[in-house]
């Protein structure tokens, strides 16, 4: 069953990797800001594309506490280090989402920020989830 309607306005190229919008109805679930850290605590990747791929695994974890799957994803918001290691890494980013993710683009954004509280982690994501209600 599908949760969500991608929104494109007429006329706009479709984006690539992500939705301009998205519409669902359901019961939501939210995530704090993951990072690429095992269930540990340790960072096991120094590499973005290393923490991005756990990131996912963390979050889906997260989601599947609340009968949620990747399919169920509509928003997601992630927090870089560094825009330069991000695009240098893209091509083993996308193999990650691929495989965990799958072919669900949810609207994102993908800030560059200073700095993040954890010293080791290069990236932290936030994510929303919609599960739809029995009917």
């Amino acid at each position: 069953m599908t949760v969500h309607q991608t929104l494109l306005p007429p006329g706009w190229k479709r984006p690539r990797g992500y939705a301009n919008g998205i519409s669902a109805s359901g019961r939501t679930i939210y995530t704090a800001g993951v990072v690429g850290w095992d269930a540990e605590e340790r960072f096991v990747a120094s590499s973005l594309s290393g923490q991005f791929r756990q990131v996912l695994i963390n979050t889906l974890a997260i989601l599947a506490e609340a009968g949620a799957g990747p399919e169920h994803i509509v928003r997601m918001t992630w927090y870089i280090t560094s825009r330069d290691e991000y695009l240098d890494e893209i091509a083993e980013i996308g193999a990650a989402w691929r495989e965990l993710i799958g072919r669900n683009y949810p609207a994102m954004a993908v800030v560059e920020v200073a700095a993040l509280v954890e010293i080791e982690a290069k990236l932290e994501i936030e994510t929303i989830a919609v599960v739809p209600t029995a009917a």
